[in-house]
């Protein structure tokens, strides 16, 4: 019977392993966010997506959440609704229509980055300066794994 050692050292073993650790430590990054936080995680990513990249249209933001348009629209038009967004023409192409970030949405994105941020910098602190310099030289890689097609 193999290892989990002698598994993980395959690619598929890896894999399995990743998959699972990064659902695990996004399922507890999501418990951290604030309980009145009462947006989806579609729109919380939506929040995030805007303020990363900054104005975005709503094919935009639906190719980047890897949701249908309609559902976008729905999430954006709800997001609007509650103050956390506008909706403004594109001053390069009239027929288009960006999504803009308001105070609100900037402000609930920082205070939910800020909370989740908190929480594990201080499990971070729990490592060893080694196993945080593993994770320091990964998350860059973990970031261009997230970003291939």
């Amino acid at each position: 019977m193999p290892t989990v050692q002698s598994v993980v050292r395959t690619d598929a073993g890896l894999a399995s392993e990743l998959r699972v650790s990064v659902m695990r430590l996004r399922r507890r990054l999501v418990s951290e966010r604030s309980p009145d936080h009462a947006l989806s995680l579609t729109a919380a990513a939506v929040l995030g997506a805007l303020h990363r990249c900054g104005d975005l249209t709503l094919g935009a933001l639906a190719a980047r959440e890897r949701v249908r348009p309609p559902s976008m629209t729905r999430t954006v038009t709800a997001l609007e609704e509650l103050g956390y967004v506008v909706r403004r023409p594109d001053e390069r192409d009239g027929r288009a229509v960006l999504v803009h970030l308001t105070d609100l949405g900037r402000s609930t994105v920082l205070d939910d980055r800020r909370r989740r941020d908190e929480w594990l910098a201080r499990r971070l602190r729990d490592l060893t300066p080694d196993d945080r310099d593993v994770l320091r030289r990964a998350a860059p890689i973990l970031e261009r794994l997230a970003d291939i097609d």
